[in-house]
């Protein structure tokens, strides 16, 4: 008996179980004929749900900014009014008005200098934004291989059981091995796709907010840069 004819075997009693019963099946019980590899793959999907929507509401709420943040500031700094200006910014939790009040602190110095404490704390907040994206990318890359090294270990079980049953190969013995392989490789890619997505969109706003910032500092400084 040839390797395509067992598969062919296997396959055969697989549908002739799914189609007397086997519609009972929950998404537990599958998961655990998956074996041990399954584990791993079920705690990278957790990690992967919180950092997506913890990143997710804390990049929106640093997109929110008052509109008229940037002129309040501007006719503060125009009528010399800067402990106003800067108790504005302290008042507003938003990485554009932590960004301006490092600039306000820094007026006085030569605009170069204003500039470089701008652009540093803008750095800063990107850092802070993007905290647990890396992470995110990795389970978007580690989890389909975790579920591809199922495929291995159950392919090895399952020539394992063929090889110590000679030609007497019973497909229950076989089925153990197969279920890891399909299930772990199917929760892998599921859960990398979705990271993958995940991980993208969290790029995409995060992107957005450094256009806000690089906005709100070309802003600031033009200010600082008009004639009295």
């Amino acid at each position: 008996m040839n390797i395509l004819t067992i598969l062919q075997v296997v396959t055969t009693e697989t549908t002739e179980l799914t189609t007397t019963g086997t519609h009972e099946e929950t998404f537990l019980s599958l998961a655990m004929k998956g074996g041990w590899v399954m584990l791993p793959i079920i705690l990278l999907s957790i990690v992967a749900v919180y950092i997506f929507f913890e990143r997710y509401f804390a990049i929106n709420n640093a997109r929110k900014i008052d509109l008229n943040f940037m002129n309040r500031i501007r006719d503060y700094i125009m009528d010399g009014k800067i402990d106003a200006a800067k108790s504005l910014c302290l008042s507003t939790d938003n990485p554009v008005a932590r960004m301006i009040e490092k600039g306000i602190s820094r007026i006085g110095r030569p605009l170069n200098d204003v500039n470089a404490a701008v652009e540093n704390v803008g750095r800063l907040e990107i850092y802070k934004l993007e905290k647990g994206l890396p992470t995110l990318a990795t389970v978007s890359g580690g989890a389909p291989m975790i579920g591809f090294l199922g495929t291995v270990i159950g392919m090895v079980q399952a020539f394992m059981e063929m090889s110590s049953s000679g030609n007497n190969i019973n497909v229950s013995q076989l089925s153990q091995g197969i279920y890891t392989a399909l299930i772990t490789t199917v929760a892998g890619l599921i859960v990398g796709i979705i990271a993958f997505f995940a991980y993208n969109i969290l790029v995409a706003k995060v992107e957005k907010v450094v256009n806000t910032l690089e906005a709100s500092t070309t802003e600031f400084m033009d200010l600082l840069n008009e004639p009295a």
